[in-house]
């Protein structure tokens, strides 16, 4: 079942931008890319690490520790030292408000 939480006004999220943020004890990340909406869990799956702090080009992140790096859209790895992808979570609009479904991450 959906576990849908707001994380943000769509005006403090502008095309390039991202925001971190803690849910339920778990950081995730949304990015605003040409105006779509992207989450991931803020942890890289090689050590653990925040990722989301990263250099962002186009719809990859770099991990700033290690170099690893991903797809915000499937959290696919796209380079080493990561092996596993990174969690991704639904987006959705209601009006001007940016909802991310963290069913996954609670157990919903």
């Amino acid at each position: 079942m959906p576990h849908w939480v707001r994380v943000a006004h769509i005006d403090d999220l502008l095309p390039g931008q991202r925001i971190i943020t803690e849910i339920e004890g778990y950081f995730i990340a949304v990015f605003n890319v040409n105006d779509e909406f992207f989450c991931i869990e803020d942890v890289c799956t090689h050590d653990g690490g925040p990722v989301a702090e990263g250099e962002l080009d186009g719809y990859a992140i770099e991990c700033p520790r290690h170099g690893a790096r991903f797809d915000i859209r499937t959290g696919k790895v796209l380079s080493f030292p990561a092996v596993v992808p990174v969690p991704t979570f639904p987006v959705k609009l209601e009006g001007d408000e940016i909802f991310v479904d963290i069913a996954e991450l609670v157990g919903a």
